[in-house]
């Protein structure tokens, strides 16, 4: 019914779904909200879509068991209403300035080199899961990049084998890094034998990043890392390149960042793979 929750969900995401074949907006964020607000649709979506803040906070808390879910869905609400507000659809935001359960302290931890030593005792080379580290370790790569990476990504530049990619994550740089020898040996194993690096336990490449991401908790429980995820390995490898001494924008090359701080563009990818260079030849000397 036109002017129900149910019908503002349909049309936001008919427009989401347009921004993405548009390469305006990521296929996982539409994924995670098309999700988000089946859930809203199911609860709500018979009621006017003037939702009052109240409701919105009744569903946070009825989501309290899982607080990421919870602030995941006032995210998606509060971005669904800003675009109703902008095209004169919708009056107000009700979501706004409802507050999350997690508030942002740095997100994930970042990795010590005791917890990757103590992965690695468990998931001994050959395996997926030592692979699955060494991959995140020896490209910072997100995990909405690495179930995608694999033979075809890459690259040989004066005689050096490298990886590229562009990051699913929106206004990301492309990223091309040389391979150093612990991530060439881990990917020439006899257990790599599909179309990308990862696979699933049935020998297929996993269908998503949420697969992958189910896949790597369970390897880290086993590893008795209970509080660890994948982004916490990138910024492990953020921290060791700059305690090596690497500059801003040699950090920038290896994540796929666009802009500095400061707003200064760097854009040309022969010097992003310089600066990367430069960058992961600080690693070559870390025991693996």
């Amino acid at each position: 019914m036109r002017g129900s929750v149910a019908w503002l969900t349909t049309k936001y995401i008919m427009h989401l779904e347009t921004q993405v074949n548009a390469g305006i907006a990521s296929e996982l964020t539409l994924r995670q909200r098309r999700g988000l607000l089946r859930e809203l649709k199911e609860r709500y979506g018979e009621y006017s879509m003037m939702m009052p803040t109240h409701e919105v906070i009744k569903l946070r808390d009825s989501l309290s068991m899982t607080p990421g879910k919870a602030d995941n869905m006032i995210k998606a609400i509060r971005a669904m209403y800003k675009w109703g507000c902008e095209y004169g659809i919708t009056p107000n935001n009700p979501a706004l300035g409802v507050s999350r359960f997690n508030q942002n302290k740095g997100g994930a931890k970042p990795w010590s080199v005791e917890d990757l030593k103590k992965y690695r005792t468990i998931h001994l080379p050959g395996t997926p899961a030592h692979l699955c580290l060494t991959l995140f370790m020896f490209t910072a790569c997100r995990i909405s990049d690495a179930y995608r990476l694999g033979r075809d990504n890459e690259i040989t530049r004066n005689g050096i084998l490298g990886l590229s990619w562009q990051p699913q994550k929106k206004g990301s740089a492309l990223v091309e890094i040389p391979m150093l020898p612990p991530l060439i040996k881990a990917t020439r194993a006899a257990t790599v034998q599909g179309k990308t690096y990862l696979l699933t336990e049935h020998g297929k490449p996993f269908r998503s990043a949420e697969g992958l991401r189910n896949r790597f908790k369970k390897w880290c429980l086993a590893a008795g890392l209970d509080d660890r995820t994948s982004h916490g390995i990138r910024k492990a490898a953020g921290k060791l390149l700059a305690e090596e001494g690497c500059t801003q924008y040699e950090v920038m090359a290896v994540h796929g960042h666009a802009e500095a701080k400061t707003s200064e563009t760097y854009t040309g990818s022969a010097e992003r793979w310089r600066l990367a260079r430069q960058a992961m030849q600080r690693l070559e000397a870390m025991e693996w």
